[in-house]
């Protein structure tokens, strides 16, 4: 188990300040993260900055599924879906613990928009482009086979359904192993330090000048090139660091909302929303929740200020209620909610919902390349095609010194498929079991490096703090384990035994702590304010 912690950090802003880079990322999401780890498999002096916590962005607020957008056939974006796809097949291999196959139910009405010969098209389509290796080909249900699969459906005016496979992941903890992968290679990041600014020399980028938010102090970070892969912050932090810089986004927000397993008892993920609009819902069942989400709305404020409205709540209810008449589902039934800001790419499209999701990369001869748009299921492929453009840059005895592209390779050693299914398998016990599903043969480490007469959370607490340079309450509860969007209280009952681990491991005053739980209640209330909307 190779640390990752506070104690890291510490270390690496140090090197940050005295070394130079062939590289500096500036974003901690998903695609950050990945260019991360491809340029430090190549043997590229890698740094990568956060300013907030790792995927504190889009990438912890997604639908938190792999797949390859069977809504984007409609549109003819057949690359992009076939691309999709096969990057589907290959997290399959990289991360059999964080990506997960899963069914998906595409119930048809006799009013829906989308008939059954043009769907079922679009179905064997969609087997084809993914070269057939998916987990399980389609398969077209009649009416009684859909209700005898999914009782729980509206029968009204039913007339059949597709079934077909995808995936479902766990956003932020991908990101959080991507990163660790990266730092095995010897990628140098650290979460909470901004850039503020750029300095050049000659027309050409030298170095950013960051600001650290836990110290407050101001320094500069040496670089031969720099990568912007901060999501919908893109066109922010292009007006600080190039002058002449244009819009390119078209930020749009999407929410989501949980709700408890028991209430809405799904056999497979269900695709809603087909009847008369091309805006798609998908109620996805999880391990600890199901999962509604999401809408997709133009917004153009800063991206950390998007909140959930209560129009979004009632609309994905309403939807929700349609398609599971019998739930009969309230505000009440609802767990939690999150928010995002997707940074789309602007385009001729006359809504949010048809606006491409294909990437853009954006390489500036001052020595800087931007990425925006795309999607998380290809976030390795566009992390390939920034390294690629970054190693242009430099003069050909340099770019022989560099490997090739290795990230096919799974994440770390302890999750390859076949030991993922050996931890699988010889898991002994609720706890093991739980812990191997999440962490393949790691969770031998965490048993033996972890007092296990601790409770579950407390453990987890442990892992986050010392593998993921976890610093709050606030980063555990949202963006290592699902305690915020699972637990009906929020996860608050734990608060006292997590807290525990992050004094002892942090050496929290007892005026930190209190702060630190201050800090969290009044997050998660600002999180959920919609609610009182409806009281």
């Amino acid at each position: 188990m190779t640390e990752f912690s506070h104690l890291t950090r510490k270390k690496n802003i140090s090197q940050l300040k005295s070394d130079r880079y062939d590289v500096l990322i500036i974003g901690g999401g998903i695609t950050g993260a990945g260019a991360a780890r491809d340029a430090a498999l190549r043997g590229l002096k890698v740094a990568l900055v956060e300013a907030h916590d790792f995927s504190f962005g889009t990438s912890s607020r997604s639908s938190k599924l792999i797949h390859g957008g069977i809504r984007y056939l409609e549109n003819l974006e057949f690359h992009l879906v076939f691309e999709a796809l096969a990057e589907r097949t290959k997290l399959f291999e990289i991360c059999p613990h964080l990506v997960h196959p899963l069914r998906f139910m595409i119930p048809l009405f006799k009013d829906s928009r989308v008939g059954p010969f043009k769907m079922g098209l679009g179905m064997m389509l969609y087997d084809v482009l993914s070269l057939f290796q998916a987990p399980e080909m389609h398969e077209k249900l009649d009416k009684l086979q859909t209700l005898n699969r999914m009782p729980i459906i509206r029968g009204s005016d039913l007339v059949g359904s597709f079934v077909y496979s995808d995936a479902y992941m766990d956003d932020d903890r991908l990101v959080h192993e991507t990163l660790r992968s990266a730092h095995e290679a010897g990628a140098v990041a650290v979460n909470y330090v901004e850039a503020i600014k750029a300095k050049y020399l000659n027309e050409k980028i030298q170095a950013i000048t960051v600001k650290d938010h836990l110290s407050q102090e101001s320094f500069d970070i040496q670089a031969d090139h720099i990568v912007s892969s901060v999501g919908p912050w893109t066109d922010i932090l292009g007006s600080r660091v190039v002058n002449d810089w244009k819009k390119i986004l078209r930020p749009t927000k999407g929410i989501h909302i949980t709700l408890p397993k028991d209430r809405l008892n799904l056999s497979s993920a269900v695709v809603m929303g087909a009847q008369k609009s091309n805006r798609i819902v998908f109620a996805i069942p999880r391990h600890e929740m199901i999962i509604v989400g999401t809408t997709d709305t133009d917004f153009s404020d800063a991206p950390e200020k998007a909140t959930v409205d209560p129009d979004d709540i009632r609309y994905l209810l309403k939807i929700t209620n349609d398609y599971f008449p019998g739930a009969q589902l309230t505000v009440q039934d609802i767990v939690s909610s999150y928010v995002g800001v997707r940074p789309l790419v602007k385009d001729e499209s006359d809504s949010a919902g048809k606006t491409s999701r294909e990437h853009t990369i954006i390489s500036d001869p001052r020595g800087i390349t931007f990425i925006a748009g795309g999607k998380y299921t290809t976030y390795r492929l566009m992390s390939e095609q920034i390294v690629d453009l970054v190693i242009k840059s430099f003069d050909f005895e340099k770019r022989s010194t560099f490997d090739r592209c290795s990230t096919n390779r799974p994440l770390n050693a302890w999750t390859d498929p076949d030991s993922y299914q050996r931890s699988m398998y010889n898991a002994q016990g609720e706890l093991e079991q739980k812990l191997a599903e999440r962490y393949g043969l790691e969770a031998i480490d965490i048993l033996k490096n972890f007092d296990t007469s601790q409770s579950y959370w407390q453990i987890e607490a442990h892992q986050a703090i010392a593998t993921t340079m976890c610093l709050s309450l606030v980063d555990f509860y949202t963006r290592r384990v699902p305690l915020m969007l699972s637990e009906k209280d929020n996860g608050l009952r734990f608060l006292d035994d997590i807290s525990k681990v992050f004094q002892s491991e942090l050496d929290w005053s007892n005026d930190e702590l209190k702060f630190h739980q201050k800090n969290l209640k009044t997050y998660i209330d600002s999180e959920l304010a919609w609610k009182k909307h409806f009281i």
